[in-house]
């Protein structure tokens, strides 16, 4: 199983380097039905996994002029609070058995997997969906809502925390929107902003948690590997349609994930 779930690191870089999202989203997945973690370590390597690999993948936006560091700071900054103060006190806060619900007993655990379920599903739409973000009107003129943008950050921080997924779809809506960055430059800056919530919400777990950092390093070294590799494909293949196709999967995991926590567990 450990063999299948390093190879599954590399398919999370893969996606990440053909499409420019995505991968990230099975890592909890990866990290805690082939490599046996629990979810609420499997959460805090998803973090350092995912920001390091949204770093390396943003760096081609950047060298071509694609990211907003403005915009960055604007969303990021209370996003990125919103995150380590998630992982340093309400993860720790939740009780190990949160409710019984007659025979079904929702532990910690499971409300954790429950919800990165509901994560997937949710992330999946914007994946499939063919002409995401292309058909909203954008009112240049309009004044930005700084404080509507700060409270979709908290919101956006909150879920990365609780989970340790990226949340690009939801940040994305948010730049192109709110920011009114173009598509490519919202990609391009979603993944800076990714970055730095993710490895700053891991610095909330290193003290609390004992980190295997050999695991953690040849994992997210093999991610990285994948991005290089689908890089290198990119230009040879429609990454729309493989988008969809892994949004259609990415669905199908959720569905299972979900099924499998409430009823087969």
């Amino acid at each position: 199983m450990e063999i299948i779930g390093y190879l599954a690191a590399l398919l999370i870089g893969l996606s990440l380097g053909l499409t420019g999202s995505g991968g990230s989203i099975l890592t909890v997945p990866i990290l805690v039905y082939l490599m046996r973690l629990s979810p609420v370590m499997a959460t805090s390597y998803s973090l350092f996994v995912v920001g390091t690999t949204s770093l390396v993948g943003g760096y081609n936006f950047y060298r071509q002029g694609l990211v907003n560091f403005k915009a960055s700071l604007i969303f990021g900054l209370p996003s990125l609070i919103t995150v380590y103060l998630s992982r340093k006190f309400l993860i720790p806060a939740i009780p190990e058995e949160v409710f019984r619900l007659n025979s079904l007993v929702v532990t910690k655990e499971l409300l954790l997997m429950v919800l990165f379920a509901l994560l997937m599903i949710l992330a999946s739409y914007s994946m499939i969906i063919k002409k995401c973000c292309q058909d909203w009107k954008i009112n240049q003129s309009e004044k930005i809502n700084y404080w509507l943008i700060v409270v979709e950050a908290i919101i956006v921080g909150l879920i990365s925390g609780l989970v340790g997924a990226g949340g690009g779809f939801l940040i994305i809506p948010v730049l192109v929107i709110f920011i009114r960055l173009d598509m490519k430059m919202a990609v391009g800056t979603s993944l800076y902003i990714i970055a730095a919530n993710s490895l700053f919400g891991f610095v909330g777990d290193i003290f609390q948690y004992k980190i295997d950092w050999r695991f953690l390093l040849i994992f997210s070294a093999l991610s990285i590997a994948g991005i290089f590799i689908g890089s290198a494909f990119a230009d040879k293949t429609d990454s729309g349609k493989l988008k969809r196709g892994f949004g259609w999967f990415v669905l199908v995991m959720g569905v299972y994930i979900l099924f499998k926590e409430i009823f087969m567990s």
